[in-house]
């Protein structure tokens, strides 16, 4: 029998990787029809942004997706049915996204993994909430992906968005509480890109726990999005000579504001949110060391961690780059735990009362153990977790602790 499910599994991924072709928009649709799979299959859309800047998130993220589904199949999949990924690539831009959930639904899915970045989820999010589409993402830490109007306390939450990882005002929290209570910082300086609603969120979320704490910001400098000298803004906070330097930026800025930072004398140590997963490979060690960012993800923590981290290299001839792999391992499991939930209740697959069932499982998720942590949603779909905090020692991304 298990010869039997290497044979099929192997002749569904030849078609699978026959089938996939470019469409309008670049985008690489993958997964097998219904008759390759031998029998009915439950679809489930990936977006996600594996070209283009950013690319080393999408693909993680994807890796990490598939992976689970993989396993999940191998082992019997979800009541008898196979479930059948169909990707499209994102490119990491709003327009381009919209145009490959359309597409996922003519498709057909039942649900979806993704998008990856805050401002493409938030755009796929405003379309899945108008067709209650159960949609769950791995990375987008936006308070705004599962509420319409985050500032707004009374405001509309959409009820079938989801997230695995924490959101960004608890990440700037966490950092300011971290530059208190760990690195007795009295001073604090941020760096952050404008116009993007994770830096800034993460940036404001962090200004206001430090004013909370006593911790005086001397100095919060914007840049814009593409660009590469800051010296501008690191003279500014050079003269401050603040105890902390705040930045909530993606990694290839962090490794150039780091890098030029340290070539105009500054020593304060760097903080950072989970963009930084994988900047050990954009500035030199010894600029990078002391540096600390937050994490939804501890390597090797566990036994489970360490099993996940021995399947991933298995399955992709690679460590595991970054926390955005077990956030997508942890958000398929999470959504194939809610679709084996409406599964159970013998609603017809794909149907609306399917669909809602898939997210009424989901909002009810309580204690379920993945990869990253324990799951338990609060009353705006966001997980409740701890953090985990990585150290830049010797050129190395090393788990702190849980904090």
């Amino acid at each position: 029998m298990k010869k039997f499910i290497a044979t099929l599994m192997a002749v569904v991924m030849m078609f699978s990787m026959a089938a996939c072709g470019t469409g309008s928009n670049g985008d690489e649709a993958g997964g097998e029809s219904e008759g390759e799979s031998g029998g009915e299959t439950i679809k489930v859309g990936v977006l996600a942004n594996t070209s283009g800047d950013n690319a080393m998130y999408g693909n993680a993220v994807a890796n990490g997706v598939n992976l689970y589904i993989d396993q999940l199949n191998a082992s019997g999949g979800i009541n008898g049915k196979q479930v059948e990924v169909v990707q499209y690539d994102d490119e990491g831009d709003a327009t381009t996204a919209v145009n490959a959930f359309n597409r996922l639904m003519d498709d057909g899915v039942t649900a979806v993994i993704g998008s990856v970045l805050t401002g493409t989820t938030v755009a796929v999010a405003d379309e899945t909430y108008e067709v209650n589409m159960p949609q769950i993402t791995a990375s987008a830490t936006a308070a705004g992906v599962t509420v319409l109007d985050p500032e707004d306390p009374e405001s509309e939450i959409r009820t079938n968005v989801f997230r695995s990882c924490f959101i960004d005002p608890f990440q700037g929290e966490k950092m300011a509480q971290y530059a208190y209570e760990k690195s007795g910082a009295t001073t604090a300086a941020v760096i952050f890109e404008t116009g993007s609603s994770y830096s800034e969120g993460l940036a404001t979320a962090f200004v206001d726990k430090c004013e909370e704490l006593g911790v005086e910001v001397v100095a919060s400098e914007g840049y814009s999005t593409g660009d590469t000298d800051f010296n501008a803004q690191l003279t500014n906070i050079a003269a401050q000579n603040p105890d902390v330097i705040f930045c909530p930026n993606y990694y290839e800025d962090i490794g150039l504001i780091v890098t030029q930072a340290r070539a105009a004398g500054i020593t304060s140590q760097f903080l950072g949110g989970d963009g930084w997963g994988g900047v050990a490979g954009y500035a030199s060690a010894e600029d990078m060391e002391g540096s600390v960012y937050c994490s939804g993800y501890a390597p090797g923590s566990t036994d489970e961690v360490i099993k996940f981290e021995q399947d991933y290299e298995a399955a992709y001839g690679e460590a595991v780059p970054n926390m955005f792999a077990p956030l997508g391992y942890d958000a398929a499991m999470l959504m194939c735990n809610a679709i084996a939930e409406a599964e159970a209740q013998g609603l017809e697959t794909g149907s609306d009362e399917y669909k809602q069932a898939i997210i009424d499982a989901m909002a009810a998720t309580d204690g379920l153990e993945g990869i990253t942590g324990t799951y338990v949603f609060d009353e705006q779909n966001n997980p409740v977790k701890s953090a985990a905090m990585i150290v830049l020692k010797d050129g190395q991304e090393t788990f702190s602790e849980l904090y």
